[in-house]
């Protein structure tokens, strides 16, 4: 079997590659040359291709490299304290809704083989994992042995997993680096590999192994994410010896990985001050030759805990313009515990902002399109095109009405009289606010419903203005509801 890098440098168009073209609006030659090229990988277990038998479990491939619009993960899993498998599917439809483009299935509590197969069976983004939280499960790090690394890895790619989180950059020889950190190692598979090091006094095993899991990664074309296990985890690291080490070990393995037809990402920081981040964008790509850069924010600052989602945002809307190419989320629960499903919304929906944000900078083709709809919109006054155009439809009407029940042509921040937006439409010789294919609907409501999920985020702020009725209600009056 040929992995999708094997197929694009023998110049052969996969069914992959031309969905993939299809979603980015290129040309499937273009694909096939950034996956051959190594600067795009199309994470798609050949497993999880083939699916189970229903469309939710049959993979849409997806294309992640920097000539292509900017992908977001969302983490989910269960941990030792929670534990529920439908808690989590519900977790990972969520966030596919809210945009995520890939999920990663994090559990550390409950049967993991379990949750992972309930998992797949509901999913068509591209799943990730990290092996090593099953390996050490119920078991002592210091006790595990290559046969079970490999064991594990093995038996998750034929689970259908399509790229998997491998802390093989990390060597005995960077520990001492790491000593002198303020934070230490804040990776969980970084500081459980470190522990396996000292108490053996041996290599880590996953760079020794590593020729032998891109065997078994090849044979089910399971995508490497070479995970940062020293990346920063507070900005007095950020940079560091210890962290450019990794990286320079992480560069090697890229090369290997391609040498056995694997196709390849590589992780990235973690905690990074703002004026940092373009040094840490180009250094990855120089070492790493390309290879499409995964990032978990970065964090700029360390004072906000609760607001997590945003401070990472900023660092995530400046990676993806200089670089990154796919954006980890970060939910307002970061450093505080395990996001519940308002988390995970609120993370996907930062992170969809800054990847937007970036390829409209980087003018990605079709990147403006949706904004430039919403101008036209917003000038001519068409509050249900708004509405309809926008990422969270029922939250930015919800809001609207908040303040001002009436489909009027202006808003309650400044009122008729003072609409700059009402007085620009009707300036001779201003075409703002005219395009006819934008003008709202002639029949104006005064009071419109609202739906339940509109009404759910009024009482959450605890406003909820007495003209706006439950849309049930409405068609209960017009005898809807009985038909």
């Amino acid at each position: 079997m040929m992995t999708q890098l094997q197929s694009a440098r023998k110049r052969i168009v996969t069914p992959q590659m031309r969905r993939v073209a299809e979603r980015e609006r290129v040309s499937p030659e273009f694909i096939m040359d950034q996956v051959a090229r190594g600067h795009m990988v199309i994470p798609a277990n050949t497993v999880h291709i083939a699916g189970a038998g229903s469309a939710e479990a049959k993979l849409d491939p997806i294309g992640i490299g920097r000539a292509v619009s900017t992908k977001v993960n969302a983490n989910i899993g269960a941990s030792p304290v929670t534990s529920d498998k439908q808690l989590e599917l519900d977790k990972l439809r969520w966030a596919v809704r809210w945009g995520a483009d890939t999920v990663m299935d994090l559990s550390t509590g409950g049967n993991l083989d379990e949750t992972r197969e309930y998992l797949l069976a509901g999913c068509s983004v591209p799943v990730g994992t990290v092996p090593i939280y099953q390996t050490i499960q119920g078991r002592n790090v210091e006790d595990l042995t290559c046969k079970d690394f490999l064991a594990t890895i093995e038996k998750q790619a034929r689970q259908g997993v399509d790229y998997f989180t491998i802390h093989a950059g990390i060597l005995k020889e960077h520990l001492d680096l790491a000593a002198k950190r303020t934070s230490g190692i804040v990776s969980k598979g970084g500081s459980l590999l470190a522990r396996w090091m000292i108490y053996h006094n041996r290599q880590n095993p996953l760079y020794d192994m590593f020729d032998d899991i891109s065997g078994l990664l090849h044979d089910y074309d399971v995508t490497y994410s070479l995970g940062d296990g020293l990346r920063p985890g507070c900005l007095a690291d950020a940079t560091d010896e210890a962290q450019l080490a990794e990286l320079r070990t992480m560069g090697e393995l890229v090369h290997r990985a391609r040498e056995a037809g694997v196709q390849t990402m590589v992780e990235g920081p973690g905690h990074v001050p703002f004026d940092q981040i373009e040094k840490n964008m180009r250094l990855q790509r120089e070492i790493c030759d390309g290879a499409p850069f995964y990032v978990l924010g970065p964090v700029v600052t360390d004072i906000f805990p609760g607001y997590d989602h945003i401070t990472s945002a900023i660092g995530a809307t400046a990676a993806a313009y200089w670089g990154a190419c796919y954006l980890c989320y970060v939910t307002p629960k970061e450093h505080l515990g395990l996001p519940n499903k308002d988390d995970v919304k609120q993370g996907v929906i930062a992170y969809k902002i800054a990847a937007h944000a970036a390829d409209i900078a980087l003018g990605l083709p079709g990147a403006r399109e949706r904004d430039d709809e919403m101008a036209l919109a917003r000038a001519a006054m068409n509050w249900e095109k708004h509405f309809e155009l926008a990422h969270d439809p029922a939250m930015a009407r919800a809001l609207h009405d908040e303040d001002l029940a009436v489909e009027a042509d202006y808003c309650a921040m400044c009122g008729r009289e003072w609409c700059a937006e009402r007085i620009s439409r009707e300036l001779p010789g201003f075409a703002a606010g005219k395009d006819p294919r934008y003008q709202p609907a002639s029949d104006r409501r005064p009071c419109r419903p609202l739906s339940e999920e509109e009404l759910e985020i009024l009482a959450r702020r605890g406003t909820l203005p007495q003209c706006l009725g439950r849309q049930a209600d409405v068609d209960q009056a017009d005898g809807v509801a009985g038909e």
